[in-house]
């Protein structure tokens, strides 16, 4: 058959007839007409196991890279991610990174957390939806698998339907998350005045000067009361949550941090009828939103509340934020002295020193409460210098009733309002709330 007589598919245009050209011409052209493009999903399989999900996903339209080891499998992605980098500097958007990718637990070279490790760093590649298949996927694999931070975790059996559905859902997930932590206003950094640093150390340094002959005094009593060291050390959160090293004369018996549990019941801070309520109308909606209709309640300031996120909330203080023992029979009795006119405190001139607190400021807190002041209203607390003496203290210490939000409110106001001649007159109204009659 002549080239003339063959007969041309539908979607190619026959050039022969232009101009100049015949049938015979060597540079017969044909020109085909251009499909719609068709969307490429790639995975990237690492591992045996993972290998065989490949074959059960190409039905589903995915294209499949399969490699063995941990070390291959990053160095491709490694590859990809500046291919990719390269293509958004030119301003050519490309394809080359997979969709996700599907890993073994145990690899030849180590295993998938470690791979993820390395993943995550890359601001190109921690976007991909990650997802590990194990053969074991017990309990304690799940564990270790949550812990490690893994998008999803899965039995070799897993259903191909059901993975694919769930890389469409983490791919925009984790975009939209990365997108709103990179844009999420970071918390402002607290920094102390130099006026109110030197006037810090020159106070605290001539303070300790003409005080330090009933500083070793009442070292001297309390080795002789009980044994035990004299000082008190415990990690405190102050400001910007920043941990140091707290130091207050030793108060109470030895081994009181144990004994907390059984008199939280006598905490100083307690939460009004009302309030009481409306934790408990969130407590139980937050039950119903997670599928869980409240079965196991407690009674609580005569309000029946959810016992499940009753006690994840609080880390045992009853869910109160400050804990604050009213007639704490923990305390020695020259530790009641002590605390009675603030003698106990006196240490914490060291800390002033040192640079970890202020004279005036907000109290720094133990990390059990700390860890639950971390919503935008009450975490603001912390952008004021942790204090030996604050706005609370002159004017709420000591008093029988004392709501926790009354104190995370003046907390908050010291941190609006504080200043020099602010905390010149708190320092002042100092000295006569040290000589309440009341035991705090």
């Amino acid at each position: 058959m002549k080239v003339a007589d063959k007969k041309l598919p539908a979607n190619v245009t026959d050039l022969r007839s232009h101009k100049g050209e015949t049938p015979e011409d060597k540079a017969f052209e044909l020109i085909i007409e251009p499909r719609p493009r068709v969307p490429i999903k790639k995975l990237l399989y690492v591992g045996e196991n993972s290998r065989r999900i490949c074959r059960d996903m190409i039905e589903l339209d995915y294209l499949g890279l399969s490699l063995s080891t941990s070390f291959k499998a990053y160095c491709w992605l490694e590859k990809m991610s500046l291919s990719y980098a390269w293509s958004l500097k030119m301003e050519q958007p490309c394809d080359d990174l997979p969709d996700a990718v599907i890993c073994d637990e145990t690899l030849p070279d180590g295993d998938a957390f470690s791979l993820f490790d390395q993943i995550r760093k890359d601001e190109h590649l921690r976007t991909l939806p990650f997802i590990v298949i194990s053969e074991k996927a017990d309990k304690s694999a799940r564990l270790k698998a949550l812990k490690a931070g893994v998008d999803d975790f899965y039995p070799v059996s897993v259903n191909p339907e059901f993975v694919h559905n769930r890389i469409s859902f983490l791919k925009e997930f984790k975009k939209e998350t990365i997108r709103l932590q990179t844009e999420a206003a970071p918390m402002p950094e607290f920094r102390v005045p130099p006026g109110k640093r030197i006037f810090d150390i020159a106070f605290s340094f001539i303070l300790l000067t003409l005080m330090s002959p009933i500083l070793l005094l009442i070292a001297l009593i309390i080795k002789l009361e009980s044994k035990g060291p004299v000082f008190y050390v415990a990690k405190r959160a102050g400001t910007g949550y920043r941990i140091f090293d707290f130091y207050k004369f030793r108060s109470m018996r030895t081994g009181a941090d144990k004994e907390l549990e059984k008199l939280i019941h006598l905490n100083q801070y307690t939460a009004t009828a009302e309030e009481s309520t409306l934790v408990a109308k969130e407590l139980c909606i937050d039950c119903i939103v997670n599928g869980i209709s409240c079965t196991s309640q407690i009674e609580k300031n005569g309000v029946k509340v959810c016992e499940k996120q009753t006690l994840t909330k609080g880390n045992g203080a009853n869910g109160n934020s400050f804990v604050k023992i009213d007639n704490d029979p923990r305390i020695t009795r020259f530790g009641r002295f002590l605390r009675n006119t603030s003698l106990d405190e006196m240490p914490q001139l060291f800390n002033v020193l040192i640079g970890d607190m202020s004279i005036v400021g907000n109290r720094p807190l133990p990390l059990y409460e700390a860890e639950q002041l971390t919503t935008d209203l009450w975490s603001k607390r912390f952008l004021a210098p942790a204090g030996i003496t604050g706005l609370w203290q002159v004017t709420q210490r000591g008093r029988a009733e004392m709501s926790e939000e009354q104190r995370k409110q003046l907390d908050v106001a010291y941190v609006d309002s504080g200043g020099f001649l602010s905390d010149m007159k708190i320092l002042l109204l100092t000295i006569p709330a040290i000589f309440q009659r009341k035991s705090v």
